[in-house]
């Protein structure tokens, strides 16, 4: 499967050589191997982690430029992953993605994309000066959670946009929701455009053949992952993987060196080679441990009065090929509560952290460190809760629809650079916003910079912010106020 010993850390080894030596160091950062850091925290982090904490030099190779170590660990990387080339990323799959736009689109080129994109997304769209084309995604209005979008949603936005440069798609979705990528892989390719595939969510998918298909297995041209969502990588440690000549490995490489710190973390460098190698050795092992536990977690929550928690079941509806069962997705409606009132009941009472709540769902992610007993935790506090709400059942609205997408008046790019002046967000119905607003997380926007605010969205806000949700975007943290474009009359979108 692999060409490359995908038991080496090349990258690892280089430090912990350094750190062995006991090397003495005359370099940046100031802690000095921990004897500079205050003493309180350097007890709970320990003097390991801190003695690796270096900076540029040749034993540890460079980032920008790598020569040595960091570039053999990316090229084990993409022999694991089935890339042509991997570039570690340590400022968070949002970077890795803004990279992936900045490669493959520039000023005025326009980039479908599904509506439920993250924001780093946008942000990448702004960057690039891209002008977006939105695809609504299916969505399954028992639980309200947008799902993937179709084949055939991708096809029309093409024949509608023969001169898009880029499409972009979401595999798996937070939810863990996959698209037919195979397919829109190729639709994509017969117009000789790249497909870009925001995969956060799934790094996970080429160990194992019980999950869904992997961006690149299927397809794709490039794709940004989140290396420490699911598997063993430290926060902020992600990947960016290049397959195939439609996206220029160096163009991406230059990107990236202009997005990232110029003093990266190596400690998260570290994590992500030593991720990688756990995977290609152990993946489907410890996979199929996250897969049966997050299975059996699913079956016990169904057997709970007022809980509901999708999997396989959903496959074949709009929008959803296959499905990734680490999601476990917690809907509590018939409870009569809201999934943000579940996750703090869990987090205040239990101690038990959700990975998110929207509306109607809490979400828990079952990766390479849950077990058992952890998630019958979880089921006793969900019996629980059930027996205290269940007969108290006074009914919750049906699902919100999800606003319909807006007009777009500038591009994001345009609205974001304007002139702007905030105004009450009762009164800027009709007005061009200049701010997202977005849940976070998921920190999937109702509102993009450059969209006409409808009365919909103004009202949809509302009841997210009546639902205690954490509604952010604007600048004003409550979200009463929000800057909109001035002299709109000088401005024109770009199509």
């Amino acid at each position: 499967m692999f060409r490359l010993n995908q038991a080496k850390t090349p990258l690892f080894d280089a430090l912990l050589e350094y750190s062995y030596n006991n090397t003495i160091p005359y370099h940046v950062p100031g802690h000095k191997r921990g004897q500079g850091m205050d003493e309180e925290f350097r007890n709970f982090v320990g003097y390991n982690v801190l003695s690796i904490d270096v900076t540029v030099f040749d034993q540890v190779d460079s980032l920008h430029k790598p020569t040595g170590v960091i570039k053999e660990a990316q090229e084990l990387a993409a022999d694991a992953y089935g890339a042509d080339a991997t570039l570690f990323c340590i400022h968070g799959t949002s970077g890795a993605i803004q990279a992936m736009i900045m490669s493959a689109v520039g000023e005025g080129d326009k980039i479908i994309v599904p509506r439920n994109i993250h924001k780093s997304v946008t942000a990448g769209i702004i960057l690039s000066g891209a002008i977006p084309v939105y695809v609504q995604p299916a969505i399954d209005k028992n639980i309200g959670v947008a799902m993937g979008v179709t084949p055939e949603a991708v096809k029309e936005a093409l024949e509608e946009n023969p001169d898009a440069k880029a499409v972009l798609i979401i595999n798996p979705t937070y939810y863990g929701v996959a698209s037919d990528i195979k397919s829109i892989a190729r639709i994509v390719h017969s117009y000789d455009i790249p497909l870009l595939v925001d995969e956060a969510h799934g790094p996970h998918l080429r160990f194992n053949d019980r999950l869904p298909i992997s961006a690149l297995e299927a397809g794709a041209d490039i794709v940004a992952q989140s290396t420490h969502k699911i598997l063993g990588a430290m926060t902020q440690a992600s990947m960016l993987h290049i397959k195939g000549d439609r996206i220029s490995i160096n163009r991406a490489k230059n990107v990236m060196s202009m997005l990232q710190t110029t003093s990266p973390s190596y400690i998260l460098l570290a994590s992500l080679d030593v991720a990688r190698r756990q995977m290609a050795l152990h993946g489907k092992e410890l996979l199929d441990n996250a897969i049966d536990v997050a299975e059996y977690a699913r079956k016990r929550i169904n057997e709970i009065d007022g809980f509901y928690c999708f999997g396989r079941d959903i496959i074949g509806q709009p929008g959803v090929y296959d499905f990734d069962p680490t999601k476990v997705t917690i809907t509590a409606r018939n409870l009569g509560i809201t999934g943000y009132e579940l996750e703090t009941i869990l987090a205040e009472k239990y101690f038990i952290q959700p990975e998110l709540a929207d509306m109607y769902n809490t979400l828990c992610v079952m990766t390479l460190g849950d077990d058992y007993k952890k998630v019958d935790k979880l089921i006793e506090a969900l019996k629980e809760i059930s027996n205290e709400y269940y007969l108290k059942y006074i009914g919750i609205s049906n699902v919100l629809d999800i606003p319909e997408i807006p007009e777009m008046v500038l591009t994001p790019r345009e609205a974001y650079n304007s002139a702007t002046i905030a105004m009450s967000l009762e009164d800027s119905v009709g007005q061009i916003s200049a701010e997202f607003i977005y849940a976070y997380p998921p920190g999937i926007p109702v509102l993009y910079p450059g969209e006409r605010i409808t009365r919909e969205i103004v009202e949809y806000v509302e009841k997210m912010k009546d639902a205690s949700l954490h509604v952010q975007g604007p600048e004003d943290q409550d979200v009463n106020y929000i800057k909109v474009v001035r002299n709109l009359e000088a401005l024109t979108i770009t199509a």
